[in-house]
C-alpha cells in the first residue's frame, strides 16, 4: 500500500507565514519594566525618609535652641541653726581674789611663818617684822602723853584758882581768861599726844603680817634678816583665793546678745585629758572692747579639790541660746546690688526667679547667717550670675542640696 504524498505546503511554512498571528511576549520581556518601577519607588521612599528626617532634626534643633535659651541653675535649701549651740573659745584662769602683801612698817624680817603652797585662813600670821625704831617712837609718844597730861593738870588747877580769885575781884578778868585758855590748850595737847600714841600702837600691829582672806601663798620674795622699808614696791607675799576660780573669755560681738547669767560653760585642759569642769557665767563687762570687738565675760568654776591653778590656759565651751534662730546659706548665694543691697535669688515651683532682700548676721567664712529674708523652704540659687533678674525663667538642675552647718568657731 503506497503512502499518500505530502501536502504542498509544509507545516513549517505555515507557522512562519505573515498571515498567522504572533505569540504574546514571555517573562524576559517584562523584567525591565519591573526594575524601573522598583527603582522609582525606592527613590521616592528615600526622598520621603530624607524629608522626614530633616524635618525631625529641624524640630529637635529648634527645641534644643529654645531649651538652651533657658538658663540652668543649681539650688540649695537654707538650714536652720539650732536654738542652742556651743561656742568654744580660749580662756584665762585667775584667782577669785589675789593680793600682794606689803610691809606697812620699816624694820627687818624677823622670820616668816608660811611659804609658797601654804593654805592659810583669814587673819592667820604670815611673817613677823622686827621694828626697833618704831618701838622707840612709841615709847617717846607715851612719854610725851604723860608730860601733856601733867601740864594739863597744872593748867586746870591754876585756872580754877584764878576763877575763885576773880569772884572776889582779886585778879583782873584778863588774867583769869588767860589761865582758862591755857587750861583748854593743854587739854588739846593731851588729845594730840593720845592720837599719836594710838597711831604708833596701830603701826605696831603691822609688825605681824596677816592674811586678809583665806587662800594659798603663791609667792614669797624675802628671807629672814632682809631690810624692809615701809611703802616699798617690793611685795613680801602674794596670796590667792583659788576656790572658786574666775575664768575670763572674750566673746565676739556677734554673740554678745546671746550670753546670759548662769549660762553653762565647760572647761577642758590639754594637761588633763578626758576631764572637764563645769562653770557658770557670772557676769559680763557690759561693754564691747573697741579694739578687739569682744565682750569680756567672767565664768566662775568650783575648785574645791585644788586641781585647777590660777594663770592657766583653758578652752571654754559656752552654751548659748538664739532668741530667733537664723538660717545658714553659703556665701556664694548672695548678690550685692547697689540699689537694692544684699539679695538672694529664689526659684519658685514654676521655675520663675524672685530676688529677695536679705539681712546678713554672723559670717562663718564659707557660710553666713541670714537673720531676715529667707526660710528653710526657699530654693536659693547657687552662684547666681550678675544678669539674674526678677521673673526670669530658669531650669533647676539640682534641688536636693542643703546649706552646710556652721561651725560656730571664730
Amino acid at each position: 500500500m503506497s503512502v499518500p504524498p505530502a501536502s504542498a505546503t509544509p507545516h513549517g511554512a505555515e507557522l512562519g507565514s505573515a498571515d498567522t498571528p504572533s505569540a504574546p511576549p514571555g517573562p524576559a520581556g517584562r523584567t525591565p519594566l519591573f526594575a524601573l518601577a522598583a527603582a522609582l519607588l525606592l527613590l521616592g521612599l528615600l526622598a520621603g525618609i530624607t524629608v522626614l528626617r530633616r524635618s525631625r532634626d529641624s524640630k529637635a534643633l529648634e527645641s534644643d535652641t529654645l531649651e538652651n535659651l533657658v538658663p540652668t541653675v543649681s539650688i540649695i535649701h537654707p538650714r536652720r541653726t539650732p536654738a542652742q549651740f556651743q561656742l568654744e573659745l580660749p580662756g584665762n584662769i585667775t584667782a577669785f581674789e589675789e593680793a600682794p602683801i606689803y610691809a606697812r612698817v620699816s624694820g627687818y624680817l624677823k622670820h616668816w611663818l608660811t611659804d609658797i603652797g601654804t593654805h592659810v585662813e583669814a587673819g592667820q600670821p604670815l611673817a613677823e617684822i622686827e621694828t626697833p625704831e618704831l618701838d622707840q617712837e612709841l615709847n617717846q609718844a607715851n612719854a610725851a602723853l604723860a608730860q601733856a597730861r601733867a601740864n594739863l593738870e597744872i593748867a586746870r588747877i591754876s585756872a580754877e584758882r584764878w576763877q575763885k580769885l576773880r569772884a572776889s575781884d582779886s585778879v583782873s578778868q584778863q588774867d583769869t581768861d588767860v589761865r582758862v585758855a591755857t587750861w583748854h590748850a593743854q587739854q588739846a595737847n593731851v588729845n594730840a599726844a593720845e592720837a599719836n600714841v594710838n597711831r604708833l600702837t596701830e603701826l605696831t600691829n603691822f609688825k605681824v603680817l596677816a592674811a586678809p582672806f583665806p587662800g594659798i601663798i603663791t609667792a614669797r620674795t624675802m628671807d629672814a634678816g632682809t631690810l624692809i622699808t615701809a611703802g616699798s614696791s617690793r611685795e613680801i607675799f602674794r596670796l590667792a583665793r583659788i576656790d572658786p576660780l574666775r575664768v575670763y573669755v572674750s566673746l565676739p560681738q556677734a554673740y554678745s546678745q546671746m550670753v546670759k547669767t548662769n549660762d553653762e560653760a565647760t572647761l577642758t585642759f590639754s594637761e588633763l585629758p578626758g576631764r572637764s569642769f563645769t562653770g557658770r557665767v557670772d557676769r559680763t563687762a557690759g561693754a564691747i572692747d573697741p579694739v578687739s570687738r569682744t565682750l569680756l565675760t567672767e565664768i566662775l568654776v568650783s575648785n574645791q579639790e585644788g586641781t585647777l591653778f590660777p594663770g592657766a590656759h583653758t578652752m571654754v565651751a559656752v552654751k548659748l541660746s538664739n532668741a530667733v534662730a537664723p538660717v545658714i546659706v553659703p556665701v556664694n548665694t548672695l548678690l550685692f546690688r547697689n540699689e537694692k543691697g544684699m539679695q538672694a535669688g529664689l526659684v519658685d515651683s514654676n521655675g520663675i526667679v524672685h530676688l529677695a532682700n536679705v539681712t546678713v548676721g554672723q559670717d562663718y567664712g564659707t557660710t553666713v547667717e541670714i537673720v531676715r529674708g529667707l526660710s528653710e523652704t526657699d530654693s536659693v540659687i547657687l552662684n547666681p550670675s550678675d544678669s539674674l533678674q526678677e521673673g526670669l525663667q530658669v531650669r533647676v538642675a539640682k534641688d536636693d542640696t542643703e546649706a552646710p552647718k556652721p561651725t560656730h568657731a571664730p
